[in-house]
């Protein structure tokens, strides 16, 4: 005698198939995601600061060094000559000459004239030719690199950032 067997499945079977199989394709679905998520390379601060420095120092190059010279400026520092030129000329300096000239500045301290106007110890005309003169190699001849790595060394470095706003 044969015997017609007939092998029923449960409906907890049934629900266990599809649970694997929708499972699947959640996975799939997620990898494909994460793929066209992804960005194409991380930009992290590093880059970020990099970007900005060639910026700035793109802008900087634009900018002409005055060719005429105003009147004579006095001044009692090198950053307060720096100052009054950024107001004559309407035109920021370079970070590289804002950092130089606190140095200076700096470097004045416990000296035998630290009280005494630096405009009576140097002429107020060499003083404005030697910052320009500054200002031109640093806005020429700078790298970007240079300048980004200098920033991400000192988190104040906007301190010395002259705002910049381009003539339109």
């Amino acid at each position: 005698m044969e015997r017609n067997e007939v092998i029923l499945s449960s409906d907890d079977d049934i629900d266990m198939e599809v649970e694997e199989k929708e499972e699947e394709d959640v996975k799939k679905s997620n990898d494909d995601l994460t793929e066209v998520c992804r960005p194409a390379k991380e930009i992290t601060a590093q880059d970020t600061v990099l970007r900005r420095a060639e910026m700035y120092q793109e802008y900087m190059k634009q900018i002409q060094i005055p060719s005429r010279h105003g009147s004579v400026v006095p001044f009692t520092t090198w950053q307060g000559l720096a100052k009054s030129l950024k107001q004559l000329y309407g035109q920021p300096l370079h970070y590289l000459t804002n950092v130089l000239l606190k140095q200076w500045d700096q470097s004045r301290l416990g000296s035998d004239n630290e009280h005494r106007p630096l405009d009576a110890i140097i002429h107020p005309r060499k003083a404005e030719a030697t910052i320009w003169l500054m200002e031109e190699v640093h806005r020429l001849t700078s790298s970007h690199h240079h300048l980004a790595k200098l920033w991400l060394l000192d988190p104040m470095h906007h301190a010395f950032v002259d705002p910049i706003f381009p003539r339109l």
